[in-house]
């Protein structure tokens, strides 16, 4: 177990530099950069002077004048010894900025995740066991249509809804994290969290019925049931267990997904967290913060995966170490 582990260790760090090699390259044939912005805005607030030798100045100054194979082996280094560079735009630590919006995101993340689970689990396993009928298909309607939706068409029809109904005090001021304000907070969150819930959750419900209608077709369960197991017992020990293994799988990958939906939701509510802060420096090519968040993420989706693998000798003993490869 332990040499499998470190395997898979060594196969995440070479997984994490190239992607983060991509991304460096990336960041650096995108048109523009934060120079020129940066010169441009001065030019035209009538500073004056040469804009050329401007620009050489600013760019020598953040250190892109430098050929691309030289910010390569500086960008590695850097990160070695733990230095992420510092933001374009304040001047200060690219980490600093990433370390304010994490909690944010991952509150979001989190209450999204628990949103679905709840949706996802009853609702599966209903429609598992009453396949075919027309409750099995009001549910399945019901996950196809979020399934379908776009995240952001669905946190706008639930913002509506709130509104109407006046269910949420929706102006919330400021930003308010759950260790802060805990109430004000979830107000703040529970709309965006919702919109991310239903989607992931219309997934996992999809492949909840799929696996349980297979292993309830399984002689072993008719077995159990032969013996005069009641259903719930059959359910709970024999077949639910035995359908965690894809349904861990495909949930390890919905976590990753939250972060990508999560720049939508955190822009349409205004939440500053880390989907909101990749895109403002994308926007304005704040190089060293893009790279610390895209890492942070990167190493995020690889140890959830790590973590979803390990998973498997919990859930099934019969997992051996070469069954997980």
């Amino acid at each position: 177990m332990q040499q499998y582990i470190l395997r898979r260790l060594l196969l995440n760090l070479v997984v994490i530099w190239i992607v983060m090699t991509f991304i460096f390259v990336t960041l650096r044939v995108l048109p523009g950069d934060f120079a020129a912005q940066q010169v441009s805005d001065q030019f035209f607030a009538g500073r004056g002077g040469d804009p050329v030798e401007a620009l050489r100045l600013a760019r020598e100054r953040l250190g892109m004048n430098d050929p691309v194979g030289v910010q390569y082996v500086k960008y590695f280094g850097d990160l070695l010894r733990g230095d992420f560079g510092e933001s374009f735009r304040t001047g200060e630590p690219a980490l600093k900025s990433v370390r304010a919006a994490l909690p944010y995101t991952f509150q979001l993340g989190v209450m999204s995740v628990i949103i679905a689970t709840v949706l996802a689990l009853p609702i599966g396993i209903l429609s598992a066991l009453r396949q075919d009928t027309w409750l099995d298909g009001g549910l399945r309607l019901f996950a196809v249509f979020f399934l379908a939706a776009p995240t952001f068409w669905t946190a706008t029809l639930v913002s509506g809804w709130a509104v109407k109904f006046d269910l949420l005090d929706i102006n919330v001021v400021g930003h308010p994290g759950i260790w802060e304000e805990p109430w004000e907070s979830f107000q703040l969150f529970l709309i965006p969290a919702l919109a991310g819930g239903l989607a992931t959750g219309a997934v996992l419900m999809r492949f909840l019925r799929s696996q349980l209608l297979d292993v309830l077709r399984q002689d072993y369960v008719r077995t159990a049931k032969a013996k005069g197991l009641r259903t719930q017992i059959v359910i709970t020990r024999h077949v639910l267990r035995n359908s965690l293994i894809p349904i861990v799988t495909i949930f390890g990958l919905l976590l990753a997904g939250l972060v990508g939906g999560s720049v939508i939701l955190e822009q349409m509510f205004n939440i500053p967290g880390m989907g909101r802060l990749l895109l403002q420096a994308l926007l304005i090519r704040d190089v060293p913060v893009a790279q610390a968040m895209a890492l942070l993420l990167v190493v995020g989706v690889v140890l959830t995966n790590l973590l979803v693998d390990l998973s498997y000798f919990i859930i099934d003993p019969r997992v051996t170490v070469g069954g997980a490869e």
